[in-house]
């Protein structure tokens, strides 16, 4: 299994120089899960299967949101592990019991 940082440091290797840049990276991520929300309404809504096709399709396009995401995050400085201890950290404190709708209603921040 690799590590989330060496992933981020593989995907490097496919960047394409003249791309490289926060907006082709944020727009890439926005067209990647707006790939993942069709498959997800093609079986909601018209009648497909959640079926092995269909779920490796939605982990090939999940595979390609991290992309987008590892490069976004090199973009900036950061590296993934440390966005995913920055994300933990805050929904430790957001919702240290876990999940409740009540915290998420009246949620300040």
């Amino acid at each position: 299994m690799q590590d989330i940082n060496q992933f981020q440091f593989c995907s490097r290797r496919t960047v394409n120089p003249e791309g490289d840049t926060l907006v082709n990276y944020s727009l890439g991520l926005c067209g990647e899960a707006g790939e993942i929300a069709d498959i997800i309404k093609k079986c909601e809504f018209q009648g497909h299967n959640y079926n092995s096709e269909i779920i490796h399709k939605l982990s090939k396009e999940l595979g390609d949101v991290m992309w987008y995401v590892s490069n976004l995050a090199y973009k900036i400085g950061a590296n993934m592990s440390d966005i995913l201890k920055i994300n933990e950290e805050k929904l430790q404190k957001r919702f240290p019991n876990g999940f409740e709708a009540i915290k998420s209603i009246e949620r300040t921040e």
